[in-house]
């Protein structure tokens, strides 16, 4: 089985959620003529990184966005991983993920697990607390934010349930293009799946965004990748591989789950 990928990375307008909500309409638009059956928005594009303006400009339980991009979906007859935005909770606001089905219907949602102090989430948002586990096109995927890419053990946990795709949304800046790129093939060699990156391109008054999207294949191959520059990644995956790839290597079968958890009972009884 074959999908046809598509990220949009967007140059996004620090702190106004309807300039980028025009841009994105404007972006699907086009490429919705190559007819791709997934589309990748960044992290945190409606609002970019304006973290000190969220009570004025996040959205409220995620009702705006979701509106949005089930209207989208629904009208291209495409699915959508919506990047991430901030939205407003009880406890706080969430970086936080949808995903529309073809039909315009919200599927999955995850919000960051781990927030990134070296620019300030921990003192503006609030982390997840559930896993990103969802289903596209027959296809059990997973989704992520940007700093979760750090946590290894994290994505194992979703790959343990079958998910044979994984979708990372980021705000990842240039001057660590080199941990981008080396850890989004790293997830994909230990996971033995396809890896989705869908980066921001431009900058904001405090940073600049290395932009690079990526789309690794299950043996850490990379076989499409953007420039600094806004445009939109396209590229081909083919299911099949990561089955292929399981079967001949089978980590999964060989993974000793039981036995990691008894060793580290014993190191802490002797410490």
């Amino acid at each position: 089985m074959t999908i046809k990928i598509a990220c949009l990375q967007l140059d996004i307008a620090f702190g106004n959620p309807n300039e980028n909500e025009r841009r994105v309409e404007r972006e699907i638009e086009k490429i919705s003529k190559n007819h791709p059956d997934i589309i990748v928005l960044p992290e945190l594009w409606t609002t970019g990184y304006d973290l000190t303006r969220l009570d004025e400009i996040a959205d409220e339980g995620g009702m705006r966005t979701k509106a949005f991009i089930q209207k989208l979906a629904k009208s291209h007859h495409v699915n959508i991983v919506a990047g991430s935005i901030a939205r407003k909770t009880d406890r706080g606001v969430t970086n936080t993920m949808y995903i529309a089905d073809r039909n315009g219907i919200i599927v999955g949602e995850y919000s960051k697990l781990h927030l990134f102090q070296l620019m300030d989430e921990h003192l503006y948002l609030q982390p997840g607390e559930e896993m990103g586990l969802f289903t596209l096109e027959n296809t059990q995927c997973a989704g992520v934010i940007c700093y979760d890419i750090r946590f290894p053990e994290w994505i194992r946990v979703h790959m343990v349930q079958g998910a044979e795709v994984l979708f990372v949304v980021a705000e990842w800046p240039l001057p660590r293009l080199s941990h981008w790129r080396t850890l989004l093939a790293a997830r994909a060699i230990e996971n033995q799946c396809y890896v989705i990156a869908c980066n921001r391109a431009g900058s904001d008054p405090n940073n600049v965004f290395a932009g690079h999207s990526l789309v690794v294949d299950p043996w850490g191959e990379i076989i499409a990748e953007a420039n600094e520059e806004p445009c939109t990644l396209m590229a081909q995956i083919d299911l099949q591989k990561v089955r292929e790839v399981r079967k001949q290597i089978p980590i999964f079968a060989d993974r000793r789950a039981n036995d990691y958890i008894a060793a580290e009972k014993n190191f802490l009884k002797k410490s």
